[in-house]
């Protein structure tokens, strides 16, 4: 499954219209209390519930198709051959998993109070449990753009480089930047006041929350899609340059070798438009 599974989006959390302007409560200003957390009962069923209902339908089916991708993986020891892919699945299950809890939660309409109510907000009710594996799932992306890069692009050099270390360094910088960000934006952005968790609405100054949007927008959308038509791109001109060489030496005649290598960069293009433009459409979903 995708990011479109999240579509619990950051700035969510704001869902009354006072929640649009910035707000410059100190976050643990209000956790004065030691007891946790309280269920103050719905007195009906808005389109919020509603809503929140079919993002948890969204979180099962994602849980169980990725589950289902692993468990084969793991049966045919594609794990071990794939562990790019492999490791993107895994970042998937546990974001619909988070999706799942998250938003079960959220329909508990809970109010918090004390460190626990504090850290009931910060890490589940933010969706910040949901986000990291998000971060770190889209980091790997770039990192398996450039694994097929370098083998189609430089296969001497990619059979040096794509060591096992290698990979499980891709790996490992991937989820920690999954954690960093998510946490860092979370913690300085959001607060409990009157019991409720106000996520991402927090900021010092408006320049502050406008200069992240950008930075957000250009760093994990504009230079992604770069990334994706560059290394996709690049990919199909190898291919083509690798068809005429064959074409000139092939004893099965020029037609059957052109047909071959135009599957090939038909394929290439395929997964270049597949990635780029549903990474576009999600991406701007849940931003």
């Amino acid at each position: 499954m995708t990011q479109c599974e999240n579509n619990g989006e950051m700035t969510e959390e704001g869902t009354d219209g006072h929640l649009s302007v910035v707000m410059t409560t100190d976050p643990v200003a209000d956790v004065t209390q030691t007891k946790a957390t309280d269920v103050v009962p719905s007195s009906s069923y808005g389109i919020e519930f509603y809503f929140q209902c079919a993002v948890i339908i969204v979180g099962v089916i994602g849980t169980a198709a990725n589950g289902l991708i692993l468990f084969a993986m793991i049966v045919s020891k594609q794990h071990k051959k794939q562990m790019l892919i492999f490791s993107q699945n895994v970042f998937d299950l546990f974001s619909s998993f988070f999706l799942i809890v998250t938003y079960a939660l959220k329909l508990g309409n809970f109010y918090l109070s004390g460190v626990t109510g504090y850290w009931f907000c910060m890490l589940l009710l933010s969706e910040n449990l949901v986000w990291i594996p998000i971060m770190a799932s889209k980091a790997n992306l770039i990192f398996i753009t450039f694994e097929r890069y370098l083998k189609a692009v430089y296969p001497v050099w990619s059979k040096k480089l794509l060591r096992n270390w290698t990979l499980y360094g891709a790996i490992a910088f991937a989820l920690g930047s999954g954690i960093v960000h998510p946490f860092a934006i979370t913690f300085t952005t959001s607060a409990v006041i009157d019991g409720v968790c106000h996520a991402y609405v927090v900021w010092q100054s408006r320049m502050s929350q406008v200069a992240y949007g950008i930075f957000y927008f250009v760093g994990f959308y504009f230079v992604f899609l770069a990334i994706f038509v560059f290394c996709y791109g690049r990919i199909v001109i190898v291919l083509r340059r690798q068809a005429k060489v064959m074409a000139s030496h092939s004893t099965a005649g020029p037609s059957t070798t052109n047909t071959l290598s135009k599957q090939m960069q038909t394929n290439v293009i395929k997964t270049m438009i597949f990635v780029t433009a549903f990474y576009a459409i999600c991406d701007r979903a849940n931003a």
